[in-house]
């Protein structure tokens, strides 16, 4: 599969063969959603929580005798029943993550990958720091047609980092942080040459 490189002018640079082992898979929903549903569920704080009865600050004082009073036997005014009591099996402190296997997670970066190639919605560049002083209106002028896009890069860069944020539905990471969620949130993905290969080097 082979993929025409732009420059820093959207003009043709060349070509760049791309893997089929990487590029190439038959992606699968199934896989896909797994993948995104693991990285959700790690993205999660699961620090929501209330107090039961047993954290409840009040004394544990019976309220009243036994027997005698007409009423329920009742013991500790902590219980939930009570104004200012305790919740029952309310939720607590907890990690949402669960585990997925490496092979699985692989798969899945591939297919998302490969569902962009099959789609043509991978853009790739020579590079994505033509300039050292590249502000927001550059990224604007040579990307005016996108809408919507996510950008990898060999490594990460602050500067193009910066530049890149200040536009809506533009996102950028290195390719070692390349995940299946960011690529399938955004409508096209723009990678480097560089990014293509250590990307290649590293699911192969």
């Amino acid at each position: 599969m082979k993929f025409q490189v732009l420059d820093c002018n959207n003009k043709a640079a060349g070509e760049l063969e791309l893997s089929d082992q990487v590029f190439g898979v038959l992606p699968r929903k199934d896989i896909l959603a797994r993948v995104v549903l693991w990285q959700l569920a790690k993205r999660r704080c699961g620090n929501h929580t209330v107090k039961g009865k047993s954290d409840v600050h009040g004394t544990t004082r019976k309220m009243y005798k036994q027997k005698g009073t007409g009423g329920a036997r009742h013991g500790s005014k902590k219980a939930a029943q009570f104004r200012g009591g305790g919740i029952i099996f309310g939720p607590v402190l907890r990690s949402h993550e669960f585990s997925l296997q490496k092979k699985v997670r692989s798969l899945g970066l591939k297919m998302a990958l490969s569902a962009k190639a099959k789609e043509g919605n991978i853009i790739i560049v020579d590079s994505l720091k033509h300039d050292e002083k590249i502000k927001t209106k550059d990224f604007v002028k040579r990307f005016s047609d996108v809408k919507s896009a996510l950008f990898i890069d060999s490594q990460k860069n602050a500067n193009v980092l910066s530049a890149v944020s200040n536009i809506v539905c533009f996102d950028y990471i290195p390719q070692i942080g390349a995940n299946v969620y960011d690529i399938l949130r955004r409508d096209k993905l723009v990678i480097s040459a560089d990014a293509v290969k250590e990307l290649e080097g590293r699911l192969i």
